[in-house]
């Protein structure tokens, strides 16, 4: 069956049928990056245009790379140096590129729902790479895949997500997804950084990291986003990792084995001390390398959708 979406703009919503699409996929591709020519044809002949309004990395990295190794054509959009530093507007942006017959838009941004905006305005399949500070799918999609490829399974599992709850756009589409494939999701960490009324969304609030660990399978924990200001809601950095920083020792007390995921780029000996980053607790980088896995999979499924 194909995906029931002609976009991939958020995990809300999202039905069971289409992550687990996903998800399973993503292990035949996951197998070809491990194949000593890791090119496959199914994208060739479409364009793909990557349209980055925010730095980035690793996702900009990953899809770029997704994308080649599904042998299409790629162009690179970046907003330092273009049109829209003139004053084009985000549509007239859109339209031009789509106008140069571009199948499929990857789309990174700082507004909140401007990957949505897109689809109302050009007639490519839309992939949202991140929209401020609401969501960012793919990771969401990376991460239970990462978590099940660990585990075995999604189902029943209790899932922790820790730190900068309300700047992070890697929250959300882990409760969405996680829900919707039946694990327990909780929310830890200072008040300042929790969003009020969280619970609304199927979850349980702790603020106290000792108190919840001892029934913890996977600890998702977010980077403090200091670029975006979440640096004046802690007292000090010093402080953050004394109440709520990922150590060994916390590991210890816990008294069972947690999966450690961690969306980078990581704060070493903040949110995470760097002795645990690099333990065996730690799936940090087979995070990157599933999420190539997983961003094939969703290109593949939506080129081939009709």
């Amino acid at each position: 069956m194909p995906l029931q979406t002609r976009h991939l703009l958020g995990l809300d919503g999202m039905v069971k049928e289409d992550i687990e699409l996903v998800l399973d996929t993503a292990v035949s591709f996951r197998e070809v990056l491990d194949r000593p020519i890791k090119k496959v044809p199914p994208l060739q002949g479409m364009t793909v245009v990557n349209m980055f309004f925010e730095n980035s990395t690793r996702t900009r990295l990953s899809f770029e790379l997704a994308e080649r190794r599904l042998s299409a054509d790629v162009l690179g959009f970046s907003a330092t140096g273009s049109s829209v530093s003139k004053g084009e507007t985000l549509k007239d942006t859109a339209r031009n590129i789509e106008a140069m017959k571009v199948d499929i838009v990857v789309m990174r941004h700082a507004a909140a729902g401007a990957p949505h905006y897109l689809t109302q305005v050009i007639d490519a399949h839309v992939i949202n790479a991140g929209d401020g500070a609401h969501e960012h799918p793919t990771q969401g999609l990376l991460d239970m895949y990462t978590i099940r490829e660990k585990l075995g399974h999604l189902n029943g599992l209790h899932v922790c997500i820790l730190g900068d709850i309300s700047h992070s756009r890697v929250a959300r589409p882990n409760i969405f997804g996680l829900k919707t494939m039946g694990a327990r999701v909780s929310v830890c960490g200072p008040a300042t950084m929790i969003p009020r009324e969280i619970e609304q969304l199927g979850v349980e609030v702790y603020h106290h990291i000792d108190e919840i660990l001892p029934s913890v399978d996977v600890l998702n924990v977010l980077r403090i986003q200091l670029e975006r200001d979440a640096g004046r809601l802690l007292p000090s950095l010093r402080e953050y990792h004394r109440f709520f920083g990922v150590t060994r020792e916390r590991l210890d007390r816990a008294g069972r084995h947690i999966t450690i995921l961690h969306p980078g780029p990581i704060n070493r000996d903040v949110e995470i001390s760097a002795d645990v980053a690099d333990s065996e607790h730690s799936v940090i980088l087979q995070q990157v390398l599933n999420g190539v896995a997983v961003r094939m999979a969703v290109l593949y499924l939506l080129a081939t959708r009709n």
